[in-house]
């Protein structure tokens, strides 16, 4: 009876404030997503360059091993970025020499909706012109120049980050034992494990996705299957959106190139199937518990970091999330968070069995 009593005079404004407060947070990362997107990315870059970086001012001075660590990021971007845009480039090109083909498939299309009393050609002929032409050659144009300045602002935050890790680490161990500040270093460490173990996964799996998709495109005869390979294993990184796409896309190439719709859906049904295994059978035996959030909790990392920040959002949300969950679960103002969110490991508290 006293509990319910308590229960019932507890008032609901610290929960009302700290509802609000979760309000402004979410509307000042979409709004200031300049400031707030690089920094995360940063955030994740620093995560895996940090052993590097300690190993390497160990034995040389610490700018030559930040100048090390650097470069070695700036390479395995560039490489990132040139064959993700190279697979593109080649289906682009295929596309346009390819024209007469794509012509006819959208052609039969077109009448096969009119016959159901769907008009294409009249929606064709208004949104599709020269005018929308140019305006989508200006945004790529200027998404390719939103991409370098981000990629530049993110280089810049890593390189200050490096050099503020230790005294960061420093600072956060006066804290007492307990405190928010303790709790923050050791979430902060344990996070940076579970990121560099997750993305170390996310690589081998994407790697294997490229593989299999090359494999099973070439042995169908489908056109560009070195190219599909490379666009499964970059898009892969995405999760639930990337691997959407890429078999979306393949599956649309075989429609046009085979005559019978059997071998477009035999390709789709199997693309799919390499999706499942390699990302919900495999990736997660892999990975461990460990890494794992609950489903819910991935969904709505990825579509709500799209909301806010476009495809970066949905390639860094996942990342958040394991960061929000690991360092929720080092206090106990937060614990819940993690128990709620999380994939239903064992209380940091509870002792061990045996």
């Amino acid at each position: 009876m006293s509990d319910s009593t308590s229960n019932a005079g507890r008032s609901p404004v610290p929960a009302m404030i700290g509802l609000c407060a979760v309000i402004l947070i979410m509307a000042a990362m979409y709004w200031a997503s300049n400031v707030f997107a690089p920094i995360s990315f940063a955030l994740l870059i620093i995560a895996m360059v940090w052993p590097l970086q300690r190993a390497l001012q160990a034995r040389l001075p610490q700018l030559v091993a930040l100048l090390v660590c650097l470069i070695g990021t700036i390479v395995v971007m560039a490489i990132f970025a040139l064959l993700l845009g190279w697979s593109l480039n080649r289906v682009g090109i295929y596309v346009l020499s390819d024209t007469a083909r794509f012509q006819a498939m959208y052609n039969q299309l077109a009448t096969w909706l009119e016959g159901y009393g769907i008009a294409v050609n009249g929606l064709w002929e208004r949104h599709f012109n020269v005018s929308w032409i140019l305006r989508v050659v200006q945004q790529v144009t200027g998404r390719l120049n939103s991409t370098l300045t981000f990629s530049l602002v993110v280089l810049i935050y890593v390189m200050l980050g490096l050099l503020e890790v230790g005294d960061m680490g420093r600072k956060l161990r006066r804290f007492e034992i307990g405190s928010v500040g303790q709790a923050f270093l050791i979430g902060s460490r344990e996070t940076a494990a579970k990121l560099r173990r997750y993305m170390l996964v996310r690589t081998l799996m994407s790697i294997m996705t490229g593989v299999l998709v090359w494999g099973l495109t070439y042995s169908a005869g489908l056109s560009l299957s070195a190219e599909w390979g490379v666009i499964a294993f970059a898009l892969n990184y995405i999760p639930v959106i990337g691997p959407l796409f890429a078999t979306v896309l393949p599956t649309l190439f075989a429609i046009a190139q085979f005559d019978t719709w059997q071998a477009a859906i035999l390709i789709f049904v199997l693309l799919n199937l390499i999706q499942f295994l390699v990302g919900s059978y495999l990736e997660p035996r892999i990975a461990g518990r460990s890494l794992a959030l609950s489903p819910v909790m991935v969904l709505f990392a990825v579509f709500f970091g799209t909301f806010l920040w476009g495809i970066a959002g949905a390639f860094i949300g996942v990342p958040i999330a394991i960061a929000v969950v690991t360092i929720s679960a080092h206090h106990e103002s937060s614990r819940w968070i993690a128990d709620i969110f999380g994939a239903g490991g064992t209380d940091p508290t509870e002792p061990k069995p045996g």
